[in-house]
């Protein structure tokens, strides 16, 4: 199996929701701050044309252009401006065919071109997933052959949100459903430090580990199994995988296991019993006591409030 299936599965199992809901088109001189955001919200940038500095505190300030993809998954407060700013900006808002919100100032420099959304980790367990992430997700596309895919995409998102034309709703709302993946795909492949999830999504050794606990979370795995399945010493499987999540193999199996039991409690009609079995326990009562320490309820009570919580919505 390889790793970007693994990645796929990964995120079928943890699935985002993207939103891509600004067009920033400013002449310099402009600056914009974004203060911190919700938990589980990552807002994201796409240059489209133009450049622009940014400044996060306990960084040191990053400098974008055409085709950068900046992501903040733990949602920092932060400042993208041009070096001439003077820590004003004056802007205006118009709507066009409710299709993105457009900001614009009245400046007459170079032009900076920028699309702005959120990626929303909604399904419980995600935090596990955006604990995995580094506070700045940096993707540089420019002169690079290999995100060709992420590159079109960009274009295509730039494209639709010019003009409104038949369709351009719908078009931009699957573009922007793909764009967490190939952000994550080629943060791997541009070879940065990644962890937990992550990592052992993208190491050689390891994903068919993890790959085998995603598509069968309610199998018996036991340590030798698994490594068996990476070809390793249960000793030396064990070592190297602490050492790549920082997790053990039986906490990572317990992940999967909880955040597929959420998703069936909210999303099928299965029992709790035929849920706990499905997912590994066999017993209700053992189910239940692994449920109750990850969402501090019972699996009956969290369908129950959960239910509750999306109807009042």
């Amino acid at each position: 199996m390889h790793a970007h299936d693994t990645l796929s599965q990964l995120l079928l199992l943890h699935p985002v929701r993207t939103e891509l809901d600004t067009r920033c088109r400013f002449r310099a001189p402009w600056q914009m701050v974004h203060p911190a955001g919700q938990p589980r919200v990552a807002p994201y940038h796409l240059v489209v044309e133009g450049g622009a500095l940014v400044d996060v505190a306990g960084h040191d300030t990053i400098a974008l252009q055409a085709g950068d993809m900046l992501v903040f998954p733990h949602g920092r407060t932060h400042r993208l401006y041009t070096p001439d700013a003077d820590g004003t900006t004056r802007t205006h808002t118009m709507y066009k065919e409710s299709l993105v919100a457009r900001l614009e100032n009245d400046a007459d420099g170079q032009l900076t071109d920028i699309l702005c959304g959120q990626f929303h980790f909604d399904i419980a367990g995600s935090q596990t997933l955006v604990d995995a992430m580094p506070e700045v997700v940096l993707v540089r596309t420019a002169g690079r052959p290999e995100f060709q895919g992420l590159q079109a995409l960009i274009t295509l998102l730039r494209d639709e949100t010019s003009e409104a034309r038949p369709g351009s709703s719908a078009l931009v709302s699957h573009l922007a459903s793909a764009l967490f993946l190939l952000l994550l795909r080629a943060w791997i492949e541009q070879a940065q430090p990644v962890s937990g999830l992550f990592a052992l999504a993208a190491d050689t050794r390891l994903h068919h580990a993890l790959h085998a606990m995603l598509d069968g979370p309610g199998e018996a795995w036991t340590l030798e199994t698994l490594a068996e399945r990476c070809s390793m010493s249960r000793a030396t499987f064990v070592r190297t995988f602490r050492a790549v999540a920082g997790a053990t193999p039986g906490d990572v199996l317990n992940h999967i296991r909880m955040t597929q039991a959420s998703r069936w409690l909210l999303g099928t009609q299965m029992s709790v019993a035929e849920i706990g079995e499905a997912v590994g326990y066999q017993s209700d009562a053992a189910f239940n006591r692994g449920f109750k320490r990850v969402y501090g309820v019972g699996p009956g009570a969290y369908r129950r409030l959960k239910g509750l919580a999306e109807d009042a919505g």
